[in-house]
């Protein structure tokens, strides 16, 4: 027993769970915040808005970062996800507790975000590059025009939300929504975490490095593929449903081509592959966009988009300029972690060196320049014979 748990505390690695701190920390402060009335109205509504951008980044990143696809799908299966889970709400509303209402609508908003991310990524995930863009695009773009038109989903007024609105009846009675979606936050943070330093993610990096030889080795890679896109789907479809609860009615509007873009910049931004930029970027962007919307209203909320183009056209060149490298070094935040790390954690630089396979494999260069293995300098020593000797017969 006593080997069973120095095996655990050998393998314990507090990197591993600063994503986990870090949110469930938020959640904590401001719980406490809420139920003690320091908050105003509009700070929960944000954090709802971080929560459920924090889960569309990370699972886009699936795609984009860990498998090395691109999709411009992903406010379509959030679309699915937010129509199919208010249907279920609207049923159920008024029948049963609203925080099992929210339950039982994300996991069928989540579901039914799942099948149709299989449905599509079956043929779908055959094409590569630009042409896969085009599939997942198109197919944001059918979703959204089908709920436009379906008098089932509303039309083009809009889906009704009779969660929303029994949660604005119920007010302080019923749960801040912001507790459940930073807890499915950190449930999705568990499964992805876990999926990319399990053996299946590195089955998933080694089809984006080389997929050729991923196959060779014997990796299933349209099952893996398939996989991961249905997982991204399913998650965006949770995200969705969240998106539900915060507005009525639902418009089909919304979940434009648009906000697909915007997800891809917060997994840019980030990095590829990085949960933790993910997780950054995500809140950046949406505190952003959710300060100029407060900030410039009225005659000036022409100006607003402008103004958010200007802010992340910066941060993209702060981002990958050659002439700011020196300055992303001196304040790049993993030197600020691992300083925090040594001083309050105790952790030695050198085991915070260590990263994992999955989550910084795009700085690891998987091919080697041919002009720089040409160009390779090599010492060559010459042999010179001693002189034979004259007195020697």
């Amino acid at each position: 027993m006593s080997n069973y748990f120095k095996n655990i505390k050998n393998a314990f690695k507090l990197k591993h769970y600063v994503n986990y701190i870090g949110v469930g920390a938020v959640l904590l402060l401001f719980t406490v915040l809420y139920y003690v009335g320091a908050l105003n109205r509009a700070t929960p509504n944000l954090l709802i808005q971080i929560g459920y951008s924090i889960i569309l980044a990370v699972s886009l990143n699936l795609v984009v970062g860990l498998l090395g696809e691109l999709s411009l799908g992903h406010a379509g299966f959030m679309c699915v996800g937010a129509y199919l889970g208010a249907t279920v709400a609207n049923a159920l509303a008024g029948t049963l507790p609203l925080t099992l209402v929210l339950i039982i609508s994300i996991l069928a908003g989540g579901v039914s975000a799942a099948v149709f991310g299989f449905i599509v990524g079956l043929p779908a995930l055959r094409l590569r590059g630009d042409y896969l863009a085009i599939v997942t695009l198109a197919f944001g773009e059918i979703v959204r025009n089908i709920c436009k038109n379906l008098p089932f989903f509303g039309g083009a007024q809009g889906l009704q939300s009779e969660f929303y609105t029994e949660y604005l009846k119920a007010g302080k009675r019923a749960l801040p929504l912001f507790i459940p979606t930073f807890i499915a936050v950190l449930f999705m943070l568990f499964v992805v975490q876990n999926l990319i330093r399990s053996k299946h993610g590195r089955a998933i990096t080694a089809i984006r490095d080389n997929e050729i030889a991923a196959k060779a080795m014997g990796v299933n890679v349209t099952y893996y593929k398939l996989f991961v896109f249905v997982v991204s789907a399913f998650f965006a479809g949770v995200a969705g449903v969240i998106y539900t609860g915060t507005t009525s009615p639902i418009q089909y509007s919304f979940f434009s081509y648009n906000y697909s873009i915007e997800i891809l910049v917060m997994v840019v931004l980030g990095g590829m592959g990085s949960i933790g930029g993910s997780i950054i970027s995500a809140i950046l962007i949406t505190y952003i966009n959710f300060a100029l919307k407060s900030m410039l209203s009225g005659d000036m909320a022409a100006v607003k988009t402008l103004v958010y183009a200007l802010i992340l056209i910066v941060m993209v060149i702060y981002k990958n300029a050659p002439a700011l490298k020196n300055v992303r070094e001196k304040f790049n935040l993993q030197n600020l972690k691992e300083k925090i790390m040594s001083k309050v954690f105790k952790v030695k630089s050198s085991e915070s060196d260590i990263r994992d396979d999955a989550g910084e494999w795009d700085e690891i260069p998987t091919k080697i320049i041919t002009d720089e293995v040409l160009s390779t300098d090599f010492n060559l020593t010459t042999y010179t014979p001693d002189k034979p000797d004259k007195n020697q017969k």
